[in-house]
């Protein structure tokens, strides 16, 4: 399943030339992926409360096109990969026009008191779920 999240590029995320900086761009996959977390019924405070975290342990990230102050941009984010241990994502964003600007690949493991943990299965069966009907 893709999941979309989209908004409006501000002043404050912009660098002096009116682009959005390379450090925001970090910020709205985060958002994204937040957003849709909550969609899938996992979010952040959900996974605390099942004592599960999900750590990022690297991006690869392809910037193809500049993001325009006061755009509006879209962000597609999907699940690639997983096992109960380790889970790879995609994210792409496109401006008000509907052209890729920029990818992210991201690499995480999943962790319980800050260590490397296996999902439980039931969380684990949502993931693939996700996979499956992603690759339909």
């Amino acid at each position: 399943m893709i999941y979309t999240f989209s908004k409006r590029v501000y002043g404050y995320e912009c660098d002096v030339y009116g682009h959005l900086n390379n450090a925001s761009y970090l910020q709205l996959l985060e958002a994204a992926r937040a957003e849709a977390l909550i969609e899938m019924d996992l979010s952040i405070s959900r996974l605390r409360e099942m004592d599960l975290q999900i750590f990022v342990t690297g991006f690869e990230l392809k910037y193809i096109k500049a993001i325009l102050l006061e755009d509006n941009i879209t962000i597609k984010t999907w699940a690639t990969s997983m096992t109960r241990l380790r889970g790879r994502w995609r994210q792409e964003i496109y401006d008000g026009s509907g052209r890729l600007c920029f990818t992210a690949d991201m690499d995480a493991v999943f962790a319980r008191d800050g260590r490397p943990q296996r999902l439980p299965q039931d969380v684990m069966d949502l993931f693939t779920s996700i996979l499956e009907s992603a690759g339909s």
